[in-house]
């Protein structure tokens, strides 16, 4: 069965032994798609991986703000807060409420 004669069968509601197995083996074949997709890594984060060792080599017991870390790691603050998140997603950094003056409370970040 071609995926149409698939497709026109379930549009006209026509429900037999066939459709059923066509669309068990359409399910499975999206499923591996998916899995394949998941397991894949990204350009863009293979390129953010020295970044992240540069970033935890930074750090230490005292907390540092995303700013700092990003000047220390010459990128911008934006950048090193999301990598900061997966780091603490991974495990690796452990995130902290800290006083700034003249700027309150914000997030620091120090090993995990």
């Amino acid at each position: 069965m071609t995926k149409r004669d698939f497709y026109v069968s379930v549009a006209n509601g026509t429900i037999n032994d066939e459709v059923i197995e066509k669309a068990n083996e359409l399910i499975e074949k999206m499923d591996a798609e998916n899995e394949k997709r998941k397991n894949r890594v990204s350009k863009k984060a293979l390129e953010n991986e020295p970044i992240k060792e540069a970033i935890v080599a930074v750090l230490t017991d005292e907390p540092k703000t995303a700013t700092v870390i990003g000047e220390e790691v010459s990128i911008s603050t934006q950048k090193a807060s999301a990598l900061l998140r997966q780091l603490v997603e991974a495990g690796t950094v452990a995130k902290t409420d800290i006083k700034v003056t003249g700027k309150g409370v914000q997030k620091g970040y120090t090993l995990a």
